[in-house]
């Protein structure tokens, strides 16, 4: 990651959303060492709690992954889309899937989600797509 694109991310905080332990401290080591703050959230009824309870614009976007338990994270996406209030229901939402068919990336973008990373996660993908969506 190039020093300049680095100021983009510094202090910005994300929401990390997987139930696999050792995908989220891989995740979350790739994520910090670039400036984000990274929140972690273990499942899909974790991330709209708190979402639903953060400030607006707290968090720049949320990593969610599609198959977990409790609530998965098309229906954590509708949820949070479904909020009263506008700033956090319109947060970015990317899809971070070993699921990467085309089908798969379609689902994603109709349950409201802005962007499709496959997992394992490509780090050069993974900042190309977050610098389209962090303004």
């Amino acid at each position: 990651i190039e020093k300049n694109e680095q100021q983009t991310f510094i202090g910005k905080k994300l929401l990390l959303v997987d139930d696999n332990e050792i995908n989220r401290e891989i995740a979350i080591e790739i994520l910090t060492s670039s400036g984000f703050i990274v929140t972690e959230a273990i499942n899909g009824k974790e991330a709209v709690e708190i979402i639903q309870n953060a400030n607006d614009n707290e968090f720049v976007a949320v990593l969610m992954d599609i198959q977990m338990p409790v609530m998965d994270g098309y229906t954590a996406t509708k949820e949070i889309r479904a909020l009263e209030n506008m700033e956090l229901a319109n947060i970015p939402i990317i899809a971070m899937t070993a699921n990467a068919f085309e089908e798969d990336k379609k689902k994603a973008f109709e349950s409201g989600m802005n962007g499709h990373i496959a997992k394992p996660i490509d780090v050069e993908a993974l900042f190309t797509t977050l610098k389209q969506i962090i303004k």
